[in-house]
């Protein structure tokens, strides 16, 4: 016998939209609902306490199972944050967010939406990696799919649970590889696809029962973990190899069988994988890895407001990346695709505006075997540097004078005075960008930048500062959140059902990210917008990655209204734009 549908009321949309209430995603209106009694009160997507009214308490049998008083969701926010501040420390706060999301997915991110500055650090980095660090120990209930390098012929079985072909529209899938600069953290990795799914939904209005969290657990090389007895993981080293790539291709094959809709986010996979994964299957499907094109992408938006502010052309400047880990070429090939899309130039001519150094110094050809897959196209001919030092960031930076100094290299402190010092010679508003996180691995303080260039140089960085004084004036430091990027791109791949993710579709979400800059309208202000207003610029990234979906003949969704304007265009997003 089949449970019969009924509705109930969906908080501040009870009504649908009088043009696009239609659209299968669309977030307006009654939400439909099977499920009545106890099987409801447990359902975290359904469930909305004692905000259930009394007419909805009978229509599902409620009563008896609610305390008598019904109160407002705005009233359950202001409970569960005292709850939330009672707690001791963050890792305690972050344990209880992931108990609240367990139980009422609706109070959960009213409240992180309500708190988000205060509360981004603790439900995401850097809390969020404490929490995947003490994954078996802080163990109360499985959430997530979890696949077995062992149990290949099972994956598309275990894939199939979730749901039906039309069901998923967002995998987050990690390796557990390269956690959050923590390193390889084997299954707990399945923290961090659930963190980064919390955070397109908070940001992009994703609809959290249409996303999938995915690890694939290959095994660790991180002994503690091996030598731990509660550890839930294979305790076995990490396996590599054809084995290793044949289990991932199984994942992602049966994932496009199952949901061949869905968008495919790659996330903290190693540096020997990260890059090589993404070239293998971007060219098929639409997918994204965060650590390469992320970063790559929110970095590039600074780098385009501060073109605005120092009056410069991108296809003219010189850029020197100090780490060319999986971060420091991913922003590389952001700003190459940039650079060839704007200019017309070949992706070729356009990898001569960048130099990368990484621990050996510059990287050059002759080192041959010991590039990685990513660095292998940014290596500069040997006789161009026949005589001259380039073991050394300093000696780098004398060579190329760059406009633009980026580091992504974990190394504190290297961004000297002298090195700084160096760049400010040459350049009238040098950008400098020390990204490596957490703050205590930043190359510099952006209080000294900007002492040292006597308060010339356009700062970002990867971790959140206050703003820097020189000579009483005042400038604020962009961070480089790629939470303002990732987001928006995902919600655009989705709601165009682009069949790619475009090189041109990056860079189009780059631009819509760099015009919320607060730089264009006052040069000491960020170069980047703040993560309050990241709703927002979700909505523009997406409408820009859609309308360059379609120009380029990859969009599959019909009837995306991109002929009646930016403002109508907007409109459809927004109403497929899931809110607390």
């Amino acid at each position: 016998m089949t449970t019969p549908l009924r509705t109930m009321s969906w908080h501040n949309k009870d009504t649908k939209h009088p043009r696009f209430g239609h659209l299968p995603l669309s977030t307006s209106g009654p939400q439909e609902c099977a499920l009545t009694g106890t099987a409801l009160l447990r359902s975290p997507y359904l469930n909305k306490g004692p905000a259930f009214p009394l007419s909805e308490r009978k229509e599902f049998k409620l009563h008896g199972l609610l305390p008598p008083n019904v109160q407002t969701l705005e009233e359950q926010v202001e409970r569960a944050y005292q709850q939330y501040s009672s707690r001791s420390n963050d890792l305690a706060k972050n344990t209880f967010m992931t108990s609240m999301k367990e139980q009422d997915e609706v109070l959960y991110y009213k409240l992180i939406h309500d708190h988000l500055k205060e509360m981004f650090s603790v439900i995401y980095t850097p809390t969020e990696g404490d929490a995947i660090q003490n994954f078996s120990r802080l163990f109360r209930r499985p959430e997530g799919c979890f696949l077995n390098i062992e149990d290949p012929e099972r994956v598309e079985e275990n894939l199939a649970q979730w749901g039906d072909p039309e069901d998923i529209d967002y995998i987050v899938v990690t390796d557990g590889e390269e956690i959050l600069g923590i390193g390889d953290q084997g299954v707990g990795g399945i923290l961090i696809s659930i963190a980064k799914l919390v955070i397109t939904t908070l940001c992009a209005g994703i609809h959290p029962s249409r996303t999938l969290p995915v690890v694939l657990d290959c095994g660790t090389d991180n002994e503690e973990l091996l030598n731990d007895e509660l550890y839930l993981g294979l305790r076995k080293p990490r396996i590599r190899g054809k084995e290793y790539d044949d289990f991932v291709d199984t994942f992602v094959q049966s994932a496009r069988k199952l949901y061949p809709r869905a968008y495919i986010h790659f996330e903290d996979f190693g540096l020997s994988n990260a890059k090589r994964l993404l070239d293998k299957y971007s060219p098929d499907m639409a997918c994204f890895n965060d650590d390469v094109q992320g970063t790559g992408c929110v970095t590039l938006a600074a780098i385009m407001s501060g073109l605005h502010v120092s009056k410069l052309k991108l296809e003219d400047i010189r850029i020197v990346i100090f780490g060319s880990g999986t971060a420091g070429t991913g922003i590389a090939d952001q700003i190459r695709d940039a650079i060839a899309t704007d200019s017309g130039k070949s992706k070729e001519d356009a990898i001569k505006q960048i130099w990368c150094v990484d621990k050996p110094g510059l990287l050059l050809k002759s080192q041959g075997d010991k590039l990685t897959h990513g660095q292998t196209p940014y290596a500069r001919d040997d006789s161009d540097w026949k005589g001259k030092d380039h073991q050394d960031l300093l000696s780098v930076v004398k060579g190329v004078k760059p406009h633009v100094l980026i580091g992504t290299s974990t190394k504190p402190k290297t961004f000297t005075e002298e090195v700084v010092k160096e760049m400010a010679k040459h350049v009238d508003r040098p950008m400098i960008f020390p990204l490596s996180n957490p703050t205590r691995l930043h190359e510099a303080d952006p209080k000294d930048i900007n002492e040292w260039t006597k308060g010339k140089a356009l700062i970002a960085t990867g971790s959140p500062f206050p703003p820097v004084e020189y000579e009483g004036k005042k400038y604020e430091v962009a961070e480089c959140n790629n939470s303002t990027c990732f987001p928006g791109i995902g919600l655009g791949a989705i709601l165009s059902r682009s069949r790619l993710l475009s090189d041109k579709m990056l860079v189009a979400a780059v631009k819509a990210l760099a015009s919320h800059s607060p730089a264009l309208q006052d040069p000491d202000k960020g170069l980047l917008p703040d993560v309050t207003n990241v709703r927002d610029i979700s909505v523009s990234i997406a409408a820009a990655v859609i309308r360059q979906a379609v120009d380029e003949g990859l969009a599959t969704q019909e009837e995306i209204p991109v002929e009646e304007g930016e403002e109508v265009l907007e409109e459809w997003v927004r109403e497929q734009m899931w809110e607390a």
